[in-house]
């Protein structure tokens, strides 16, 4: 059995902060045991009002870090007398920092008892860096500002991700980080439509230019929100909760113990040791190469931090432009909900990556053909259709190191880290100089996608030979079904 467990994973399932082996399961009430379903259903409904309010999150956290798109096109440029690459550096400078803290922050989150706490305190952080953004007078001012805003916000994504698997099984993620991740696809639609209204009736109050009203208002937003969710985000199952009952909390811990019963690992049930689960993720050639991936990924939907610019390519004005952003962003959010729930239901997560991406691809090939204004903006409809992608990508990383909680934790960090890379290098995909057709730039989006479909053909080929090793393996000593990879 030795010689192919390793394939399932190459991890351990801690006890670390609750989580057990099946035989260490908690033990529920026999009214509870009776009624589960419906007990589950409840205990559901309680943590999807909870977790919800990430989303808010999320709306403030894509803002505060797209904002400087929207200032553009309010003087931010000639205000700080930026040129050149300066703007595309103020971009990418952002993800400079948020590299460095994703790992590190997931590491110390599987170590910690109430990540409500630690969350919102980067939260307020966050904010009042934006603030500070805001009253920025120099270029070198507000590239600090930025980087230091990436070094903060780099907490909350993977943060948020590891905190849903904590408390969703496998075939429940899917829908549950498709309701998260919408937060970017509302901050895209609605995001642009605040901005538009802060600019319109902040402009030059108290003497301080639109674009800087901007950043004071979302930021002191962002402080307010940070503030609520110090009472309103859960915990870990193995924290007490005041708003779940003792036999919900049992149901809670049991349902996470269950899920990571049936790997069959040896060190299942072993408590962590030190940086274990680190030195498992780094030296996992799986999580390298869903790394790559991802990088090649985030660098294909690149296009969503210059969508105020490519709106603007059509021709009307600032304010038109924005308004113009809303409906794609919509159309984009409802179809994210449908593709994800289909995976989760279907247990399929590489064509629901393909399929997204390929639509992408189509959009970029549209805006290359023409620039006929009805066609164009048809283009981005299709262009806001592939960060679904990016959905069912994250949570096929979360169920592909779903066994061990602590090696889970700084694999999501690491890819989510390797994925920055993408955002770096794609904030000098767009300069201004290859407008307003942006031919360029729109055959490096294609390229990136086509690429990362291709790691994840070659990922998925790879699990399902594991799967069938591991199925050979329990047919031939005459044991039950046990874990196997979605593909």
């Amino acid at each position: 059995m030795s010689d192919h467990r390793p394939l399932l994973d190459a991890g351990n399932s801690s006890a670390h902060y609750g989580t057990s082996s099946a035989s260490d399961s908690p033990t529920l009430s026999l009214l509870i045991e009776q009624n589960r379903p419906i007990a589950e259903k409840r205990l559901l409904r309680k943590l999807d009002l909870r977790v919800s309010f990430l989303i808010l999150i999320y709306i403030m956290s894509c803002i505060d870090r797209s904002n400087v798109a929207v200032a553009r096109l309010r003087g931010l440029e000639e205000d700080l007398g930026m040129t050149g690459n300066q703007f595309n550096t103020l971009i990418s400078i952002f993800y400079m920092g948020y590299v460095l803290m994703q790992a590190p922050s997931n590491v110390f989150l599987d170590r910690i008892k109430r990540p409500s706490i630690y969350l919102s305190s980067c939260m307020a952080i966050w904010g009042a860096i934006t603030v500070f953004m805001g009253a920025s007078r120099t270029y070198h001012t507000a590239l600090i500002s930025r980087f230091f805003l990436g070094f903060v916000e780099a907490v909350f994504f993977p943060g948020a991700a590891f905190l849903l698997s904590r408390w969703y099984k496998r075939n429940e993620l899917g829908l549950r980080m498709a309701l998260f991740f919408c937060g970017n696809s509302i901050s895209c639609a609605f995001g642009t439509l605040a901005a538009s209204g802060i600019l319109a009736g902040l402009g030059d109050a108290l003497g301080f230019s639109a674009w800087r009203w901007l950043f004071f208002v979302e930021g002191a937003l962002t402080i307010v929100v940070a503030v609520s969710a110090i009472w309103i985000l859960p915990d870990f199952p193995s924290t007490p909760s005041v708003w779940l009952s003792p036999d919900e909390q049992t149901l809670a811990k049991r349902r996470m113990a269950e899920e990571t019963s049936t790997t069959g690992d040896e060190h299942q049930g072993k408590p962590v040791e030190g940086f274990s689960g680190l030195v498992e993720a780094l030296v996992d050639w799986r999580v390298w190469w869903l790394g790559g991936a991802l990088c090649f990924l985030s660098a294909s939907l690149s296009c969503s931090n210059f969508f105020p610019t490519l709106s603007a390519t059509m021709g009307y004005s600032a304010t038109i432009s924005l308004l113009l952003c809303t409906p794609p962003w919509i159309l984009g959010t409802a179809t994210s909900f449908i593709v994800a729930w289909h995976s989760d239901a279907t247990g399929e997560r590489f064509w629901h990556v393909a399929g997204p991406l390929l639509v992408g691809v189509a959009g970029f090939i549209i805006a290359i053909s023409t620039m006929n204004t009805a066609v164009r903006y048809l283009s981005l409809f299709l262009m806001t259709q592939a960060p679904v992608a990016y959905i069912v990508f994250v949570t096929w990383i979360m169920n592909t190191f779903s066994q061990s909680q602590s090696k889970r934790a700084a694999a999501i960090g690491l890819i989510n880290s390797m994925g920055t890379f993408g955002n770096m290098g794609a904030s000098y995909f767009w300069p201004s100089s290859w407008g307003p057709s942006y031919v360029n730039s729109y055959l490096i989006s294609i390229l990136t996608s086509v690429l990362c479909i291709a790691m994840c053909w070659a990922f998925k080929q790879h699990l399902a030979r594991c799967n069938e090793a591991a199925e050979a393996e329990e047919q031939s000593l005459g044991l039950s079904k046990g874990f196997r990879f979605l593909l």
